[in-house]
């Protein structure tokens, strides 16, 4: 499939349509919340070879008939399945150092160069049609079966530890897995998920925080998959009844990647969940996380004081310990000692002491800390607050002179102070320790190939009235200039996508921060004084300027970064 923007310029380029009508043809997909691809078809403006065809010439591509195609298994395989169907590319010749591509989309360089830096070899571009690309996945499935055949011929039992050694080691198991953890790299996946079901291997990827279905598999090959992955892990691969855990290294000349691995057994085999963390990842900036400028401001004022406690607070993968890894790539200085107690340890940082807590041994966040205070930090990072061992010796550390970084689970800003006293720690502490607490959500970006804009109707107002308090967000609007004295939500300029190639038809591509962020000021501290539940803190820091999760979420919509569905599915779910 095409971008959308190029199609609409080979349309206009080689005189398809006009621009009247093409134009029309776009609103109309809009409204029945389809692409423009996809209704060009439908509506038989024009044919599928057609439009490809006339794609390679305004490419000045070959064109290929790929139908009665069949294709060298070897020459096939040098683009792993999970590429091939994702990407809608698959490789059909080779000739020296070139490997011909058919493709549906031209402008993919990105998947065609790694395509070529993998198999070394210089990617040469044909165009053909979705029809006869997607007959041609066929040929995978086809090979793929009579490898399988081969390996499940003889039944391996779950106790035969030498076979399954064998099984790991069977190159179409060690294709498939090294394909897998291709792929999800590619794809910017945070995870990758190994389902068995009743009848097959279902193979799942987090991207951008939403589960996606890659592939499904046949069951007969599912314990070479878990024998080999456990062999790369370092697990047992003849423990079938027991939950295990364990890590593994992948590294290249692009990338390295720690991959922490889960199994779990669950009724019909092995569930696996594998991690991917980039440690090629450098710390992001303050200013790449999203932070409005006034919040900004105020993480910025509040990370260099000296002594006190920062906490960030959100839901698990809301991105808390980005945030916190953030702030100590800022203070990381050579002046300064700092040290952390994690569960995991997810990025190396160099020049900062990081521990991992083990429950096992006894090594837990409590205890940790306890021995860190005695290696003469000046800054702490604690992975979590989950206790009231854990919260008293963190405030107590604040107390005597150190910064103290640390997580809560808590749904905004405000919460976070009654839940500390919850934990038994004295308000006069809470007010004295306390610096600034950071709310965070991870909300995924509008595509920037088919976003546009659209306004609210009235029953999307009537509708989000039901959710949040509109004339509230309204006036908080007008009174941060983010809009004007006289406008409605009805006027206001939202966005959403359609969905394109680029985003394959999520309408999103990556994912940013909203964020609320609290100082501990004095008519707050006041406030914990008296035991003031989080209803009337929330009050006087919004009179103080706060700006609100919800609001930070809005702002953002309106500037086009999202859009008010995220707004909502991450704050109302």
């Amino acid at each position: 499939m095409l971008y959308t923007s190029r199609l609409k310029e080979i349309i206009l380029r080689k005189k398809i349509a006009t621009k009247k009508n093409l134009d029309a043809y776009e609103a109309t997909a809009i409204k029945e919340k389809t692409n423009l691809e996809t209704f060009l078809l439908q509506k038989k403006v024009l044919t599928e070879e057609k439009l490809y065809k006339t794609t390679a010439e305004y490419f000045k591509l070959p064109f290929v008939e790929l139908k009665d195609k069949v294709i060298r298994k070897d020459i096939l395989f040098l683009v792993p399945e999970v590429i091939a169907g994702t990407h809608k590319v698959i490789a059909f010749e080779k000739k020296d150092d070139c490997l011909r591509l058919a493709v549906t989309n031209p402008d993919d360089i990105q998947t065609f160069e790694f395509i070529g830096r993998k198999n070394e070899l210089t990617p040469e571009i044909y165009v053909t049609t979705p029809a006869m690309l997607e007959e041609t996945l066929k040929q995978y499935r086809l090979s793929l079966s009579a490898e399988f055949k081969k390996i499940t011929e003889q039944p391996v039992k779950e106790e035969d530890k030498k076979k399954l050694q064998e099984l790991a080691e069977n190159l179409p198991i060690v294709r498939i897995v090294d394909s897998l953890l291709e792929h999800a790299i590619f794809e910017g996946a945070s995870d990758i998920h190994i389902e068995p079901n009743e009848k097959e291997l279902c193979v799942r990827y987090r991207v951008d925080g939403m589960l996606h279905k890659v592939m499904t598999l046949p069951k007969a090959i599912h314990p070479g998959i878990a024998a080999r992955i456990k062999i790369l892990s370092n697990l047992k691969i003849d423990e079938h009844r027991l939950p295990q855990d364990g890590r593994f290294k992948i590294e290249t000349k692009e990338y390295r990647f720690s991959v922490r691995v889960s199994v779990l057994p669950i009724f019909d085999g092995e569930k696996i969940v594998m991690r991917l963390l980039n440690e090629t990842n450098v710390a992001l900036t303050l200013e790449q996380l999203g932070l409005l400028p006034e919040p900004l401001e105020i993480v910025k004022r509040n990370i260099k004081r000296p002594h006190g406690i920062i906490l960030a607070t959100g839901p698990t993968g809301s991105g808390k310990t980005t945030t916190l890894y953030s702030v100590l790539g800022i203070l990381n200085k050579p002046e300064v000692n700092i040290s952390t107690i994690e569960d995991p340890v997810e990025y190396k940082m160099l020049g900062v002491n990081q521990s991992q807590v083990n429950s096992k041994i006894g090594f837990t966040f409590a205890a940790g800390l306890r021995s860190l205070l005695r290696q003469d930090p000046n800054i702490i990072m604690v992975g979590e607050i989950r206790d009231n061992e854990t919260a008293d010796i963190a405030v107590h550390a604040a107390l005597t002179g150190h910064l103290v970084l640390s997580t809560l689970h808590t749904n905004d800003a405000p919460t976070s102070l009654p839940r500390l006293g919850d934990m038994g720690i004295p308000p006069f502490l809470i007010a004295f320790t306390t610096n600034m607490i950071v709310a965070q959500r991870l909300v995924r970006k509008l595509c920037p190939e088919c976003k546009q804009t659209y306004k609210l109707d009235k029953e999307a107002v009537k509708e989000l009235g039901k959710l949040y308090n509109v004339e509230d967000i309204v006036k908080s609007l007008q009174k941060l200039d983010f809009i004007k004295a006289k406008q409605t939500l009805s006027t206001i300029n939202f966005y959403r996508s359609t969905g394109c190639a680029k985003c394959k038809n999520s309408g999103y591509k990556g994912r940013l921060g909203i964020y609320e962020v609290m100082e501990i000021t004095q008519p707050i501290k006041e406030l914990i004084h008296k035991k003031a539940d989080a209803v009337q803190i929330a009050e006087a820091a919004k009179d103080g300027g706060m700006i609100t999760l919800v609001m930070d979420g809005f702002i953002k919509a309106i500037n086009g970064q999202t859009s008010l569905e995220e707004i909502i599915r991450v704050t109302k779910e």
